[in-house]
C-alpha cells in the first residue's frame, strides 16, 4: 500500500499525543493550565514529532470527574479560555502540521446539565426521555465500572420518585441513545466542533455508550455508530473516530463495522495488557500470542498502540493469576491498585526507572503494527503522585523546568490545584528543559524513535508476521509492504541473547539498521544472526526484498 494511495487515511500513520489542558501549561498564573498555555507549547510538540493532539474534555464542568461530567457540550470551561482560544489553538496546530481530536463524552451528562435539571423537574418534561428512568432498579444492577465506589447503576431521584441510570458515577446520568432526539443533539454537538475545525473525536467507553446495561435495548446497537460515522463523513470526509473499546480482539471487530462503517481506530487493549504480562515475566510469549490472534481489518481502519493513558492501567483481559503476577511486580502496594483490575502508576516508576527497560518498551510500542499514542509526560518519564487516589495519580502537571512548579505555572505551589510528582520523579530530576539538552535522554530517544517510525510507513501499512526465535525472551516480527520488509527484535530478558533467523523469513536481502549507524546485516548460509543486549532491541529494514 503506497502512502499516496491512502493520503486521506491520516489516522493510520499519525503519532497521537493525549493531554489535559488543565495540567499542561498555565499562561496567566492562576495555577490552572489553559488553552493559551497549550498554544504556546505547540512548537515543542511539533518538534517532538507529534502529528495529532487528543484533548481531554475542556467543556464547562462541575469537575467531579476531572471534566468528564460536562454541563455544556458547546462551551469551554472559563478557567481554560473560551471558544476564541479554541479556534486560535486549532489554527496554530494546523500551521505546524498537527491535527486535533477532542473527547466526545456522550455516554452521560453532569447532573447539573440543563437537560437533566429540566428532566428531573417533571415527568412530563420534554427532556425526561433524554435519560433512562425506572420505577425500581432492574436485577443485576451492580456498578461494573467503579466497583467499591458505586454499588449500583441506579440512583433514586427523590423529587420524582423514579430511579435514573448511571453506568458511571451517580452524578453522571446516562443519556438515552434510543431516543432519536438525543441522537439529533449528539449530531449537532459533533457538527459544531467539526465546523470549528477539529479533525475527529475520541469516543469514551464505546460499549457502554451503545449498549447500556439496564438501559433500553435497540434492534441493532451499532446503528448509532454507523449513523454517527455517516454524519461525520458527510460533514467532513477526513475526520476520524477513535474508540475506547476495551474488549477482546474478536469482539472489537464489531465496532469497526464493515469497510470503515463505524470506528476508524480502536485502542488495542489486548496487546497492551499482553505487553505488561511479558514485561513482568521477561517472556515475549504473551505479545507474540496477542499479535497472532489479532484479526485482520479493513485498510481504512487501524489499531492504536499504547502503554499508558489517562486512566488506570487496566488488566481486566488477563486471567486472575496473570493479573496478580503483574500486580505483585508493578504495583506491590495495594494503594497502587484500583477496582481490582488496574494500576494507578505511570510507566517509568513501574519499570523502576530502568532506562534499558523504558527504551525497550517504547521501541516495542512504536514497532508494533498500529498508530502509536502517548500520554503527556511519557516522553520524559514522569512519575505519579501516590495517594491521590483513583486515576488522578497520573494526571499531574507537566514538568517543564527544574523548579518548584516545574515551569507549569508562575503561581505559588499553594495555589496550584494539582500536586507535582516528588521523590526520584520530581521536577529537579525529570523535566523537559534538561532532557532537550541531553542527547542521551528519554526525550531525545522518543524524538528519534518517532522520526524512524515516520520513515518506515510499512509499520502502519504492512502485513505482520511473528517469527519463531527459539528463545522465549525474544520477540521478532516483520511488517511487509510494497517490497519492503521491516524487522523488529525485542529482548524482554535481563541477559544478552543471540537470535538466528532464516533469511527466507525476512526477505533475504541485506538488512539496514534503522536505530543505529551500524553496518548492514548480511545473511550467511541462508541465516541472519543478531545479538541483543539485556532488554535490547533492533529495527532493521530490507528494501526491494524478493
Amino acid at each position: 500500500m503506497r502512502p499516496a494511495d491512502t493520503s486521506d487515511l491520516w489516522w493510520r500513520t499519525a503519532v497521537v499525543y493525549c493531554l489535559d489542558i488543565e495540567t499542561y501549561q498555565d499562561s496567566d498564573g492562576d495555577g490552572v493550565g489553559d488553552l493559551e498555555g497549550l498554544a504556546n507549547r505547540i512548537d515543542y510538540l511539533a518538534d517532538l514529532g507529534v502529528t495529532c493532539l487528543w484533548l481531554m474534555p475542556f467543556q464547562p464542568t462541575r469537575d467531579r470527574d476531572d471534566g468528564y461530567d460536562i454541563t455544556d457540550f458547546y462551551g469551554v470551561d472559563p478557567r481554560l479560555g473560551d471558544l476564541g482560544h479554541v479556534v486560535e489553538l486549532l489554527r496554530i496546530a494546523r500551521g505546524r502540521g498537527l491535527r486535533v481530536i477532542v473527547d466526545l463524552v456522550v455516554n452521560h451528562t453532569s447532573d447539573r446539565h440543563p437537560w437533566f435539571v429540566a428532566a428531573r423537574r417533571s415527568r412530563t418534561s420534554p427532556y425526561r426521555d433524554y435519560y433512562v428512568w425506572r420505577d425500581r432498579p432492574t436485577r443485576g444492577s451492580k456498578n461494573l465500572v467503579f466497583p467499591g465506589e458505586e454499588n449500583s447503576v441506579w440512583e433514586k431521584d427523590e423529587h420524582s420518585g423514579q430511579y435514573y441510570l448511571h453506568s458511571f458515577y451517580r452524578h453522571q446520568p446516562d443519556l438515552n441513545l434510543a431516543n432519536p432526539a438525543v441522537r439529533a443533539e449528539i449530531a449537532r454537538i459533533v457538527g459544531f466542533w467539526l465546523e470549528l475545525g477539529v479533525d475527529g473525536f475520541r469516543i469514551d467507553a464505546v460499549p457502554f455508550l451503545i449498549q447500556q446495561p439496564g438501559g433500553p435495548q435497540t434492534a441493532d446497537p451499532h446503528d448509532f455508530l454507523r449513523e454517527l460515522h455517516r454524519f461525520i463523513t458527510r460533514r467532513r470526509g477526513d475526520a476520524a473516530l477513535l474508540g475506547e473499546v476495551n474488549l477482546p480482539h474478536q469482539q472489537q471487530l464489531e465496532y469497526f463495522g464493515a469497510k470503515g462503517a463505524e470506528l476508524d481506530l480502536q485502542f488495542d487493549f489486548a496487546t497492551m495488557q499482553a505487553c505488561f504480562l511479558a514485561f513482568v515475566r521477561h517472556d515475549a510469549g504473551p505479545v507474540a500470542a496477542a499479535l497472532r490472534a489479532r484479526p485482520e481489518i479493513d485498510v481504512s481502519q487501524g489499531w492504536a498502540m499504547f502503554l499508558r493513558n489517562h486512566d488506570e492501567l487496566t488488566l481486566d483481559q488477563l486471567g486472575e493469576e496473570e493479573r496478580q503476577e503483574v500486580f505483585e511486580d508493578l504495583a506491590p502496594d495495594e494503594r497502587q491498585r484500583v477496582y481490582g483490575r488496574g494500576i494507578v502508576r505511570r510507566l517509568a516508576p513501574m519499570l523502576r526507572g530502568d532506562p534499558r527497560r523504558l527504551r525497550m518498551a517504547y521501541s516495542l510500542m512504536f514497532a508494533l503494527p498500529g498508530t502509536p499514542a502517548l500520554f503527556y509526560g511519557e516522553e520524559i518519564g514522569m512519575g505519579e503522585v501516590p495517594g491521590l487516589g483513583d486515576r488522578m495519580a497520573v494526571r499531574t502537571p507537566m514538568q517543564w523546568l527544574p523548579d518548584r512548579t516545574g515551569g507549569f505555572s508562575t503561581a505559588p505551589v499553594s495555589r496550584q490545584r494539582r500536586e507535582l510528582a516528588k521523590s526520584g520523579y520530581g521536577t529537579e530530576h525529570v523535566n523537559v528543559h534538561e532532557q532537550q539538552r541531553d542527547p542521551d535522554s528519554l526525550l531525545s530517544f522518543l524524538r528519534m524513535l518517532i522520526t524512524r517510525y515516520r520513515e518506515a510507513p510499512e509499520i502502519a501499512w504492512g502485513s505482520v508476521a511473528v517469527l519463531d526465535t527459539q528463545d522465549p525472551a525474544v520477540l521478532a516480527h516483520t511488517l511487509s509492504a510494497e517490497g519492503v520488509v521491516f524487522l523488529a527484535l525485542h529482548n524482554f530478558g535481563d541477559e544478552p541473547r543471540r537470535v538466528v533467523l532464516s533469511a527466507r523469513d525476512v526477505g533475504g536481502s541485506p538488512l539496514h539498521e534503522l536505530l543505529s549507524s551500524s553496518p548492514a546485516v548480511v545473511a550467511e548460509n541462508g541465516r541472519f544472526e543478531f545479538d541483543l543486549e539485556a532488554y535490547g532491541f533492533r529495527w532493521l529494514r530490507a528494501v526491494d526484498a524478493g
